[in-house]
């Protein structure tokens, strides 16, 4: 399946908008509701899709139930598939030796960012005979450069390498390919694991056959299918990167981060970019989601979990819902550290019982209210990592986090707490 093979129900927005905050505007004013706008001031040619990859389109897409979702990405963890390579792809249909990043459809949504910002484009990247895909917002800065926050992850520790021997590093940025390349783009692993062999999993086990490469100019190889492909090199410069309105729809910091010179420019024919919206829905899907399958692999590992929630209140990013089901005494206090420990950015976790519909924020304060006692049930742990989306953290980095268990105590009858609504 192509990116654009999920457009059929998007409403078509022919009126001319700006990629200088209109897209973000229109959205809003439609409750955020699947677009493609077709007539881009800024960038004839080119169209942009938004609103598109939240939890039930993605189900839908891949031909699940909503509970099957995460125990699909955990099994693609662990099975690993061989993507195929080929010799031509539709990404290759107009190519474009001198880049001008300024002419593709890159939005300023936020007026509280720097600028115009690519917050759904992937970077795959090669160095030392390791490569790495993922998700690092580039803000647009010139015709051929971007700046990108690399957060501290695998590429970011690639980089290090080379700019400690005075290398560049040859990349792709994608934009737009199929959903199962997105989600395996936010997967974050402890190992250097070549994302795009999950994908490859992901493609046979959904589609029937593995995921198609086709290989740019600098050697980098990207999904045949995008829409859009960018090769080039990450710099041993750097720059200002940010303010950006982040997952948790606050602020981020102002840094220095590396520069990367774009030097071609290739995509599909009447492209379909896509623009995620920062803080939105589809944010903390293609973010948060991901983490869900983690934090459930390592909950396991104590006791039975049955499913996780990244909530909405948490920005789909600090704070979780953890079903089980309770075996053993005090399987609720382990679920929470087990937790913390496969999502590290975690802040707070609520472990529920397995009558209790993790995303329903109402139907887990009950269980709070009517399982939860503060004195015995709630972990809390000090000077502990924190995430850098995190305003409140100390200077250091540093955060308290919080673990709640809401089951049901041992040791009680359970009739005496099941609700009669």
């Amino acid at each position: 399946m192509a990116f654009r093979d999920l457009l059929g129900a998007a409403t078509m927005v022919d009126e001319p908008i700006s990629v200088l905050h209109g897209i973000f505007d229109k959205s809003k004013s439609t409750g955020h509701d699947l677009l493609v706008f077709e007539n881009l001031i800024e960038a004839p040619g080119h169209r942009v899709a938004v609103n598109l990859l939240t939890r039930a389109r993605l189900c839908s897409a891949l031909s699940i139930a909503p509970e099957e979702f995460i125990d699909l990405l955990g099994w693609g963890m662990s099975n690993p598939g061989i993507p195929k390579i080929v010799e031509n792809g539709p990404v290759l249909e107009c190519t474009q030796e001198s880049p001008d990043l300024t002419k593709l459809p890159i939005p300023h949504h936020w007026r509280e960012d720097r600028g115009r910002y690519m917050s759904s484009s992937v970077i795959i990247a090669e160095y030392g005979g390791i490569r790495n895909m993922s998700f690092h917002r580039q803000l647009l800065r010139d015709e051929n450069h971007l700046v990108a926050r690399i957060v501290p992850r695998h590429l970011h520790t690639m980089t290090g390498e080379a700019r400690a021997v005075g290398e560049e590093v040859k990349i792709a940025v994608i934009n737009a390919p199929d959903p199962v390349v997105l989600l395996a783009a936010a997967m974050s692993f402890d190992s250097n694991i070549d994302e795009l062999t999950i994908a490859s999993a992901l493609h046979e086990k959904v589609y029937g056959k593995p995921l198609e490469l086709v290989a740019l100019p600098n050697g980098i190889q990207v999904p045949a299918h995008a829409e859009y492909a960018m090769w080039g090199r990450i710099t041993t410069d750097n720059d200002d990167e940010g303010p950006y309105v982040d997952i948790t729809g606050t602020v981020d910091d102002v840094r220095q981060e590396p520069v990367i010179e774009i030097d071609g420019i290739t995509h599909r024919t009447n492209p379909v970019f896509h623009a995620l919206i920062p803080a939105e829905a589809e944010h903390k899907t293609l973010m948060g989601l991901p983490r869900a399958p983690t934090i459930k692999s390592a909950v396991n590992e104590v006791c039975e979990c049955l499913d996780v929630h990244m909530t909405e209140g948490g920005g789909g990013w600090l704070a979780a819902v953890v079903k089980i089901k309770v075996n053993n005494e005090g399987d609720g206090l382990k679920a929470i550290q087990a937790a913390l420990d496969g999502h590290r950015s975690m802040k707070m976790v609520t472990i529920v019982d397995a009558d209790i519909d993790i995303t329903d924020p109402v139907r887990v304060e009950w269980a709070m209210m009517t399982r939860w006692q503060p004195d015995k049930d709630t972990i809390i742990l000090s000077n502990q990592k924190g995430s850098s989306l995190d305003p409140s953290r100390l200077e250091d980095g540093k955060t308290a986090k919080i673990g709640i268990d809401a089951t049901i105590p041992w040791g009680y009858e359970q009739s005496g707490f099941m609700s009669v609504q």
